[in-house]
């Protein structure tokens, strides 16, 4: 039995995790998984395919958690060690479970093939451990108990394949069920804003973001977007969503139209939505940004109701007329060239709201002392809204941040008109 109050630490196993070839989701999801019932992740830790540190990573970790949940390194192959590296851990035998191994051949006489003999080792399991049946793969998953060495109480060891597929129906179906409640609910809620930097929002937001507050408030920052996670404790779900509430009042109160949206939301779902509810339509023209803007409205569903159409080119007019500045035969790269190309686009697509993007992606980006700049530009009716972006020397960010730019700029627009 699990104690009420849980530490819970998750170790992810494999080279291709440490060297960079994959990426490891399965901690992410497992520590959602875990906060769902109130058992809080502590640790996260990521080792390679070398037996000794995996023992040793083991061992510190079921001395100081109370769960450890495991993914990879179940497989077949000579570098999957965990069962072994679980044994050593012990200092007991791997023993043969006859009905996993079973399990394991009836997989593959399904499949009408020969079980390699490679694949048996999949069917032993450290002496004193219980297997985890894998019903949609090869390799079962162990669960064991550790002794703590400084109390009388076990830490609940579960090991599960590496393959999401594979470890999440497991840990729902089997591991889940085994997981004592915890005596405290955590619930998440993320808060999304732009239009501002993550130094000036700790400053704005004060003491809430302060250490050990209840609940907590952190900061992260992607492409200039700007996400508040705040984490919630308490003995109920309506006490985490009391203490959110009145969080999220104070962060309102001194953030206002810097927020955009909540969890998964992004600017283009907030722009269709408000599009969609007004019976307006947009087109867009983007030159530099490779239709980026484009894809990120086509991107969301209910996108047909409102998006007339685009323009992707580099920095001439949609009636391919070059914008030249004063330089001969240098385009422009300014805001009246942003204004042009919104009005032509608008025209063109019978639209009642047209966006321009401006980018000369052409113009030095390893030069620090020369930063790229685009122009955006909104027209409608009466109206022409441009505004100046400065930019990083990273294409990929640089073209992330001007499209968030120009969807916020129709987003504050329509925000406004609806309080007059």
């Amino acid at each position: 039995m699990l104690k009420e109050t849980m530490r819970a630490e998750i170790i992810a196993i494999g080279s291709e995790l440490t060297n960079g070839e994959k990426l490891d989701t399965n901690s992410q999801w497992l520590s959602t998984q875990l906060a769902s019932i109130g058992i809080s992740t502590h640790f996260h830790s990521t080792i390679a395919d070398h037996i000794d540190e995996i023992v040793d990573q083991f061992q510190l970790a079921t001395q100081r958690s109370d769960v450890v949940l495991i993914t990879g390194g179940l497989g077949p192959t000579l570098d999957d060690l965990t069962r072994q590296a679980l044994a050593k851990l012990m200092e007991v035998d791997l023993v043969l479970d006859k009905h996993s191994l079973q399990i394991i051949e009836s997989m593959f006489q399904k499949r009408y093939r020969e079980m390699p003999e490679r694949n048996r080792i999949q069917a032993m399991f450290p002496k004193g451990s219980e297997p985890i049946q894998n019903l949609h793969g090869t390799a079962p998953g162990i669960w064991m108990d550790v002794p703590h060495t400084d109390s009388k109480t076990n830490c609940c060891i579960a090991a599960m394949p590496g393959v999401p597929s594979e470890m999440k129906p497991m840990f729902q179906q089997s591991i889940l069920p085994r997981l004592t409640q915890g005596s405290s609910v955590i619930r998440f809620v993320r808060i999304n804003c732009f239009g501002v930097g993550e130094s000036k929002t700790e400053e704005l937001l004060g003491e809430i973001t302060s250490r050990g507050r209840d609940p907590e408030v952190g900061i992260t920052a992607h492409e200039a977007t700007i996400t508040l996670r705040i984490k919630a404790i308490g003995e109920s779900v309506k006490v985490c969503e009391q203490k959110i509430s009145e969080t999220y009042a104070i962060i309102h109160k001194r953030l206002g139209d810097y927020i955009y949206g909540y969890e998964d939301e992004e600017l283009e779902h907030v722009v269709v939505t408000m599009l969609n509810e007004r019976h307006l339509s947009l087109a867009t023209s983007e030159c530099g940004t490779g239709g980026l803007l484009s894809y990120r409205l086509t991107e969301v569903a209910g996108s047909n109701g409102c998006y007339a159409g685009g323009i992707i080119s580099s920095i001439h007019s949609p009636s391919g007329r070059q914008l030249n500045s004063a330089e001969e035969n240098k385009p422009a790269l300014n805001a009246d060239a942003a204004i042009f190309l919104a009005k032509e686009t608008r025209e063109q697509h019978a639209s009642d709201f047209a966006i321009s993007i401006v980018l000369d992606v052409d113009q030095s980006w390893q030069d620090t002392e020369n930063i790229p700049q685009a122009f955006v530009a909104l027209v409608a009716d009466g109206i022409e809204l441009t505004e100046e972006i400065g930019l990083t020397v990273n294409r990929a960010i640089a073209k992330s941040r001007v499209t968030k730019v120009a969807l916020n700029l129709l987003r504050q627009h329509l925000n406004s008109s609806t309080k007059e």
